[in-house]
């Protein structure tokens, strides 16, 4: 098997893309469908974005040809975060019960990895991110209620949400990862206010709990330059380190953030005051 890939753009090919062009470089529409595995390589930071539905059945992290390993950890760690029902997680004959937004780190070297649902009328849906490792952590199951719950932000400001941090410097310890994910307040619709750019780590958004009916307007570019996506649920953005990313949703909603580089200092960012946005 051959998994999907992405090629890194810089920021003066990124200002002359339209709407297709970006979409087609930087936007992953495809993930959480039932049954099976979905992923893409990026050339930035080669960080792996994907997916598991496992619904009926077990379903075991496979290997793929262009990562040129026996397995897919021999050289690689891996994030996992629920967004669906109760689920799963085996490394390797170890299980951890993952509910709802409960999320597990596995480290580099595990050979093992099978995914479950515990009812397949509701069955869970794994959000997977999956980075090269030099060094090995020790597997570890996150709960939400124990993910440094952060509340930022304002109503007046409309972007009033709650930050959760799963693999990082005080949590989940990595090797080149930082994981969490935020929900906005009823009412709030602004992620990620004011912006930031961190050219040291490039990273994913996967958007969750969008209504049907309802999108976010995701911005990306260099902070004089840039450019949006229409990003519907269950789906996710390559940003690349040298882009903003902030969305403005319709309606509330969640979504992972799930970063890759050289440093794994949450706070490592360049801020850009909003007035400066171009």
């Amino acid at each position: 098997m051959i998994m999907n890939q992405r090629y890194a753009q810089g920021p003066k090919e990124v200002a002359s893309l339209g709407t297709s062009e970006l979409r087609a470089n930087f936007l992953l529409e495809d993930l959480m469908q039932a049954g099976q595995f979905n992923f893409t390589y990026s050339h930035y930071d080669r960080a792996i974005t994907g997916s598991v539905v496992p619904v009926n059945e077990e379903l075991e992290l496979p290997v793929y040809e262009n990562l040129r390993a026996d397995y897919f950890l021999e050289r690689r760690e891996l994030g996992i975060i629920n967004v669906g029902g109760d689920g799963k997680v085996s490394v390797d004959g170890t299980t951890y019960e993952v509910n709802r937004l409960d999320a597990v780190y596995v480290g580099k070297g595990s050979k093992s990895v099978v995914f479950s649902s515990v009812s397949a009328e509701n069955p869970a849906k794994f959000f997977l991110y999956s980075v090269p490792a030099h060094k090995e952590y020790p597997h570890q199951l996150v709960k939400k209620e124990n993910a440094f719950p952060t509340t930022v932000g304002s109503k007046d400001t409309a972007n009033e949400r709650t930050i959760y941090k799963y693999i990082h410097m005080e949590g989940a310890r990595s090797c080149q990862m930082v994981m969490g994910l935020t929900i906005l307040s009823t009412g709030s619709v602004w992620n990620t206010m004011p912006s930031h750019v961190h050219d040291r780590r490039m990273e994913s958004y996967f958007y969750f709990d969008v209504p049907e009916d309802q999108v976010v307007f995701h911005f990306m570019g260099q902070p004089q330059e840039t450019r949006h996506l229409v990003v519907q649920n269950h789906q996710a953005i390559i940003s690349p380190p040298w882009s903003i990313h902030s969305g403005g949703g319709t309606s509330n909603y969640g979504f992972i953030w799930a970063m890759a580089g050289e440093n794994l200092v949450y706070s490592d960012m360049d801020a850009v005051a909003i007035k400066d946005l171009r």
